[in-house]
């Protein structure tokens, strides 16, 4: 397994979509970024930015359930790459032993970051989906681009990201939800 560290969320320029940033704690140090949904974006900053809302969000929920129920959770799993879709695992630790819950690793990440859980990947995942990029640099080890994430990265400003992320929880409407 690889241990990974949370960068943050960024939104990628082009589709205007967010990306949650994980990197290698150690060894080359790759970019692992998936694309994940505004909402989850929104409760993993706000998590990260230490808000706390008048009412939990769904991720705090889940945190809150676990606990009531006497687990602990013990780390977040990257566990593969299928067709460009990411997928992830609750490690879980309850009183009959460890239970593994599937999940999309965007609520794998907003869960992590409120309990301060470790987060880790195979390897093969970091293989598959790793990049190579200095977040101070926008060029890969072979001279090209790495998919304009550190270019973007390097562009992208903390506070324009969070005032994007408040106007869309303040302007959601569930019909933005439905297909």
């Amino acid at each position: 397994m690889v241990d990974l560290e949370l960068i943050g969320v960024r939104v990628e320029v082009v589709g205007n979509t967010p990306v949650v940033i994980l990197r290698e704690r150690d060894g080359d140090r790759r970019v692992l970024p998936i694309y994940i949904g505004k909402p989850e974006a929104a409760s993993i900053q706000w998590a990260l930015d230490g808000l706390e809302p008048p009412r939990p969000l769904t991720h705090d929920l889940i945190v809150d359930l676990l606990g009531a129920l006497g687990a602990i959770i013990d780390k977040v799993l990257i566990t593969d790459v299928i067709d460009g879709v990411f997928h992830a695992e609750l490690v879980l630790q309850t009183r009959t032993g460890v239970v593994k819950v599937s999940c999309r690793p965007s609520d794998a990440v907003a869960v992590a970051v409120r309990t301060g859980t470790h987060i880790q990947c195979t390897t093969a995942v970091i293989d598959d989906a790793g990049k190579f990029a200095d977040l101070g640099d926008s060029t890969d080890d072979d001279g090209d681009d790495a998919d304009g994430l550190a270019a973007e990265l390097e562009t992208v400003d903390e506070s324009e990201l969070l005032g994007e992320f408040r106007d869309f929880i303040e302007n959601i409407n569930p019909d933005d939800f439905k297909p």
